[in-house]
């Protein structure tokens, strides 16, 4: 039976709607805001809280990591998220979440890595968690630039490159220090079940040039 108020074609299409999602729609409107305006570091600092260093500039809108950059990082702590950006880069570098102290970020905070295609994905390929969990393929293109999403929600941190996931880790499954579950050794001095699960997001000067735009974060 028609709605009295709802004309039988608009009806169809609101059906067919509900229908193809399940019940269950999402606005268009993602509420992701930008981290980055492309123009100046406005929210950003260096690891010890001051400006960022001048080794990373802006250019055609993108953040560009120059020599003796340092990392860089938001003001800003985010905890469950979905960060979204695209990178160009000539070699390593990486994308840290939940950190907790920039100033030991590789004790404090979990690096989602950056670099150059590889034939053979490992923990230190494009878009692994580095030294914990290895992408499944190699997504990343070498030259140009690649699509990020990441999304941390609890203990879960997913990945995906170019439109495909490449890992999906649950940190409650890291129970002991050093060790990761599959048996290999990892980096960290703390277990990352107990890591914290909100922290600073960085981009890390490992001396390549690399570069990050249209960076936008929504929170979950």
């Amino acid at each position: 039976m028609s709605h009295p108020c709802v004309p039988r074609a608009m009806l169809v299409l609101l059906l067919t709607a509900v229908t193809f999602c399940g019940g269950v729609c999402v606005a268009a409107d993602d509420d992701a805001v930008p981290l980055f305006n492309g123009k100046d570091f406005d929210g950003w600092m260096s690891a010890g809280g001051g400006e960022p260093s001048p080794g990373w500039v802006v250019e055609d809108g993108a953040m560009v990591r120059k020599d003796r950059a340092s990392y860089i990082w938001t003001r800003e702590r985010f905890g469950d998220f979905v960060l979204e950006l695209d990178y160009k880069t000539e070699g390593n570098s990486g994308i840290f979440i939940r950190t907790d102290d920039p100033r030991n970020c590789v004790q404090t905070g979990i690096e989602v890595a950056i670099n150059n295609p590889t034939n053979n994905p490992n923990k230190h390929s494009p878009g692994a968690l580095y030294d914990l969990i290895a992408p499944v393929k190699e997504m990343s293109k070498r030259g140009e630039w690649n699509h990020v999403v990441i999304t941390a929600k609890g203990p879960q941190i997913t990945v995906e490159i170019n439109g495909e996931g490449v890992v999906d880790a649950n940190l409650d499954q890291w129970t002991t220090p050093h060790k990761n579950p599959d048996g290999t050794n990892n980096k960290f001095n703390t277990a990352l079940k107990d890591f914290k699960r909100e922290g600073h997001i960085g981009f890390q000067d490992h001396g390549a040039t690399v570069m990050y735009r249209n960076v936008k974060l929504k929170r979950l």
